[in-house]
């Protein structure tokens, strides 16, 4: 399975983005998906998950203000961010895994996507 994470840039704070994971090879919807994103000198950390009967998780930093879905049928999964702010801005990636529990708790995926970069200016 290849992940491939599109639409990144660079916005105003307040401002909205929507990523884009698109999913090829051997896709299988029963996948947990995630993002995670990781800033400059610190650590990578879990923003969302959705399974695959759509249950979804956030970090307290995003809830509210993150949504994430997913389009079994175009396997693409995406992340609507709005009211952004500056403390946003990172690397996001895509992951896949077979567990929530690994994903929410050891960070491990079965398949990474390469990321894509979000800058919020304020």
């Amino acid at each position: 399975v290849q992940l491939q994470a599109f639409e990144g840039g660079l916005v105003e704070a307040g401002g909205s983005l929507r990523l884009s994971c698109a999913a090829s090879g051997r896709t299988d919807s029963r996948y947990v998906m995630g993002w995670f994103r990781q800033a400059p000198g610190k650590q990578r950390e879990l923003v969302a998950t959705i399974t695959s009967g759509e249950s979804t998780n956030y970090a307290d930093s995003v809830k509210v203000r993150f949504t994430v879905s997913r389009d079994n049928g175009k396997n693409t999964v995406y992340l609507q961010m709005n009211s952004l702010k500056p403390e946003d801005t990172a690397v996001y990636y895509c992951a896949a895994e077979t567990s929530r529990y690994r994903m929410t708790y050891f960070y491990t995926a079965d398949y990474w996507g390469q990321g894509t970069l979000v800058t919020v200016s304020s």
